[in-house]
C-alpha cells in the first residue's frame, strides 16, 4: 500500500484566458497567505479558437498553514477548506477553472482486463515498485484468465462475463464495484470492451490504451493493418476515454522503428512493448496531477 510521507502538499491545476499579470497574481495568492511555491510550471496556447489560453501547475507546501500569517490572511480560519473558497474567489475572476489535489489523499485505481496479461503485470510491479503512488482496491474482467494473476498480487479479482443481451446488467455491477471502492481512477489494460456513456458519466476518469499511433490503424488487428501498409514505425496511445471511441484527449504516445522482416507477430511483440510504456507514462502524470484536460486535448506539465 502507498502511503503519504514528508510533508503535504497541495497541487493547482490552473486554466485561464490568458492576461497580462496571471503568474504574478497566482505565485501573490499563496506568497500573501504565508505558503511556499516548491514547484510551478505554466504554457500560454495562442492557437485555440478561443484565444489565447494560459495553463499552470503549481506544487504548494502545506508547512505553513497554521502559521500567524495564513492564518491572519485567511480570515482566522487556516484550513484546506479556507484556501480552496480563497483560491475559488481569485480563480473566478480569472474565469479560471483550477482543481486542487493533496499528496495525502492516495488515490485508488482499477484494473479492467481481458485475457492479456502484458499492461496488467506492468502496471502492479510498477505500482509495488513505488512508481505509481496509488492503491489497486481490485481488477475486473470479462474473462476468468488472468484471476491468478490478480491473485497471486493479492488483489480482489471480479469476472464480469458479458453477452450482448447481459451488457447493460454487466456495466451496472461494474459501476457498483468502483463507487463501492471509492474507485478514482479507471484503467483498461487492454480491455476489450467497449464502456456504456452511464459509466463514462457516472463514473471516475477511464485512461485506455490504443494498440496504434492514433488516429491511424483504428478497429482490430492494428499490427496486422501495419504490416499490410508496410509501416516503418508503429506506436501506441494512451489516452482519456470518452462517448467517442478512440478519440479521447490523448495524454502519451510513443513508437518503435521496424522494418520488413518483421511479420505480424513480431509486431505485435514489439507493439506491446511500446503499449506497457506507454500506458504506465500516461498513467503515472494523471497520477501525479500533471495533466489538464482542455476540450479534445490535453497539456502534460
Amino acid at each position: 500500500m502507498a502511503r503519504m510521507t514528508g510533508p503535504v502538499h497541495a497541487t493547482f491545476l490552473v486554466a485561464a484566458p490568458d492576461q497580462p499579470g496571471l503568474v504574478a497574481r497566482l505565485a501573490g495568492f499563496f506568497y500573501n497567505i504565508g505558503l511556499n511555491i516548491i514547484d510551478a510550471s505554466n504554457h500560454t496556447d495562442a492557437f485555440t479558437d478561443e484565444g489565447p489560453r494560459f495553463f499552470m501547475r503549481l506544487v504548494v507546501d502545506l508547512s505553513g498553514l497554521s502559521s500567524p500569517a495564513a492564518v491572519t490572511a485567511l480570515g482566522g480560519s487556516a484550513s484546506r477548506s479556507a484556501i480552496e473558497a480563497a483560491f475559488r474567489e481569485l480563480a473566478t475572476s480569472l474565469s479560471a477553472r483550477w482543481s486542487v489535489d493533496y499528496s495525502d489523499h492516495v488515490p485508488k485505481m482499477a484494473i479492467l482486463v481481458t485475457k492479456d496479461p502484458a499492461c496488467l503485470y506492468d502496471l502492479v510491479l510498477r505500482q509495488r515498485a513505488g512508481e505509481l503512488r496509488c492503491e489497486i482496491p481490485l481488477v475486473i474482467s470479462n474473462h476468468p484468465t488472468l484471476e491468478a494473476v490478480a491473485e497471486s498480487f493479492r488483489i480482489p479479482f471480479f469476472c464480469l462475463p458479458i453477452t450482448p443481451e447481459t451488457k447493460r446488467e454487466q456495466e451496472r455491477q461494474v459501476l457498483h464495484l468502483l463507487k463501492r471502492h471509492h474507485v478514482d481512477l479507471v484503467v483498461l489494460a487492454r480491455y476489450m470492451q467497449i464502456l456504456s456513456e452511464q459509466i463514462l458519466d457516472e463514473g471516475p476518469p477511464v485512461i485506455n490504451i490504443h494498440h496504434g499511433f492514433l488516429p491511424a490503424f483504428q478497429g482490430a488487428k492494428p499490427y496486422h493493418q501495419a504490416h499490410a501498409r508496410g509501416v516503418k514505425l508503429i506506436g501506441a496511445t494512451a489516452h482519456y476515454a470518452t462517448r467517442d471511441l478512440d478519440q479521447g484527449p490523448i495524454i502519451e504516445q510513443d513508437v518503435a522503428r521496424v522494418n520488413h522482416q518483421l511479420g505480424p507477430d513480431e509486431m505485435t511483440r514489439v507493439g506491446r512493448d511500446v503499449e506497457r510504456l506507454v500506458l504506465s507514462r500516461a498513467v503515472r502524470a494523471h497520477l501525479e496531477r500533471r495533466v489538464i484536460v482542455e476540450g479534445r486535448r490535453t497539456v502534460v506539465f
